[in-house]
């Protein structure tokens, strides 16, 4: 499905954020690499997708009405078993609906737990400036620490590496106290492809963030992500 198929599916059922698997697909499309996942819609799903994908293994609820699915209980690390993830969607389920009875349920997302440095990346539209792009440190430690760069979009590479250079966190990435460097070129080509599409598609997309973008010496692959459409649009 294209970028245009995916944010005009959402609009004609009246939504204005992209779930996170919908999400995903406008990243594949741009060629960014995503973490493999399944959907699952009972406890039986979610296990079977868990022993098929290996453990250890990462549930997330699916609603586009949750942006930070941690805060509702929406998010169970670390799962070993079938029995563990079964007991773990049924009390995700719990927890969304009692903290957020509105929100729409899609499923629940079943994901290798992943290891590697995590990296925020994610482009927004600023009323001044137009479309900027960010790259900072990951995880929950963005909202604390504020560890971020920003660029004008459309990207070229110097701006590109001037960014990782910028932030403060930036020895982590070139190896720190015994860890091994990261490959910051594929950071590179996400910053490069998360231009280009934002660049290509600012009168459909607000904002797009992906967070945490985990980052080996291998290459780096999109974990979670969320996009936000342009309000009164359509595709």
């Amino acid at each position: 499905m294209s970028v245009a198929e995916v944010i005009d599916k959402a609009r004609s059922q009246g939504r204005a954020v992209l779930s996170e698997i919908e999400s995903k697909q406008v990243l594949e499309e741009a060629g960014i690499p995503v973490a493999r996942a399944r959907l699952a819609s009972t406890a039986k799903e979610a296990a079977q997708a868990a022993e098929s994908l290996g453990f250890p293994v990462v549930l997330k609820v699916v609603s586009p009405d949750l942006a930070h699915k941690s805060d509702a209980g929406g998010v169970h690390l670390g799962l070993e078993s079938p029995l563990a993830v079964e007991r773990a969607y049924h009390a995700i389920l719990a927890s969304v609906r009692d903290a957020a009875p509105r929100a729409t349920i899609d499923g629940v997302l079943v994901q290798p737990q992943l290891a590697g440095l995590e990296v925020i990346i994610g482009v927004t539209t600023d009323a001044q400036f137009g479309p900027v792009i960010m790259f900072g440190l990951g995880g929950t430690a963005v909202e604390l620490l504020g560890d971020v760069a920003f660029r004008l979009v459309p990207l070229d590479e110097k701006n590109a590496r001037s960014m990782l250079d910028e932030v403060k966190a930036a020895p982590l990435l070139s190896g720190f106290r015994g860890s091994r460097a990261v490959n910051t070129r594929s950071i590179l080509a996400a910053l490069s492809r998360l231009s280009e599409l934002m660049y290509r598609f600012s009168d459909m997309i607000q904002e797009i963030e992906i967070n945490p973008m985990l980052v080996t010496t291998e290459g780096a692959v999109a974990v979670d992500a969320m996009a936000v459409m342009v309000a009164g649009q359509r595709a």
